[in-house]
């Protein structure tokens, strides 16, 4: 990976650790995953509108990844209905290098050094230690279950977007179009809230189109660098949007305890270096 792509990888980690700290703030999640999926339907429309079809053998790949994303919106939903955010939201963005390295050795022929394994190992584990208390019995096993099939979800779509991408010819064609399905989940997301009777007041609602950019921004250049860089490495410097997203809420939220989430950004920030080193 060159200085470039690192940077815009980083870039992206700081635009996903910004919408989910706007998400927080929700009061209302389920409308906000609703109005999420609209900001990424908007985004892909202005790719689509600009870039070249996706190559035949790509669309496979676009297909599979929005059904993935389907299920990892449920899961999301269920993981932070089920537990706290700073709890399950770890544990999922945790395990995602780790199943991404695997999977990218498996079907997409990459291989990583023993330093860079003991680099991504690293980073996982950081942002493992900010789930806290996890393994003391306060979080339920149903938020545990979802938690880990979020992040199962999370290290799916991050292989089927990077290998499809690849086969694209047109990579913003490729976002484009997969931003544009996902219409699909924002309608059934909708459906389930006038189900509900669910109020969509203003604020929520302008939050969640605001997050829905950012997001859709974000995940846009990750498979971007995809394109031309190992799966593995991106997904990892990714999840440094976790240690980001806690950073933000020390600093400028005021949450507690600041030592647990200085210690795990310290051991993330080693694992990327270490990480580094082993690409060379």
């Amino acid at each position: 990976m060159t200085t470039g792509m690192v940077m815009i990888v980083l870039l992206a980690a700081l635009l996903h650790a910004t919408w989910n700290a706007l998400i927080k703030s929700a009061s209302n999640r389920l409308v906000v995953l609703g109005m999420l999926n609209v900001g990424h339907v908007v985004f892909g429309i202005f790719l689509v509108a600009i870039s070249p079809l996706p190559d035949r053998a790509s669309w496979g790949f676009i297909l599979a990844s929005t059904i993935i994303h389907f299920g990892y919106y449920y899961l999301l939903y269920q993981s932070y209905r089920l537990g706290d955010l700073s709890q399950v939201y770890p544990i999922a963005r945790g395990m995602s290098p780790v199943l991404v390295a695997l999977g990218a050795q498996v079907f997409a022929g990459e291989t990583l050094s023993p330093l860079a394994w003991l680099g991504v190992l690293t980073v996982s584990g950081g942002i493992f230690m900010l789930a806290g208390d996890v393994f003391s019995g306060r979080v339920t096993k149903l938020a545990l279950a979802a938690a880990l099939g979020t992040g199962a979800m999370i290290a799916s779509y991050s292989l089927v977007d990077g290998i499809g991408v690849r086969l694209a010819g047109s990579a913003t064609g490729y976002i484009g179009w997969l931003f544009v399905f996902e219409g699909l989940a924002a309608a059934a997301i909708f459906r389930e809230i006038g189900r509900r009777g669910l109020k969509l007041p203003k604020r929520t609602l302008l939050i969640g189109l605001l997050g829905g950019l950012v997001s859709a921004l974000a995940y846009g250049l990750v498979i971007y660098v995809k394109s031309v860089a190992p799966l593995a490495m991106v997904s990892t410097l990714r999840e440094t949007s976790v240690v980001i997203a806690a950073l933000i809420g020390v600093v400028l939220l005021g949450e507690r305890p600041w030592r647990l989430r200085l210690a795990a950004s310290i051991v993330v920030a080693m694992g990327v270096v270490i990480m580094g080193f082993g690409a060379i």
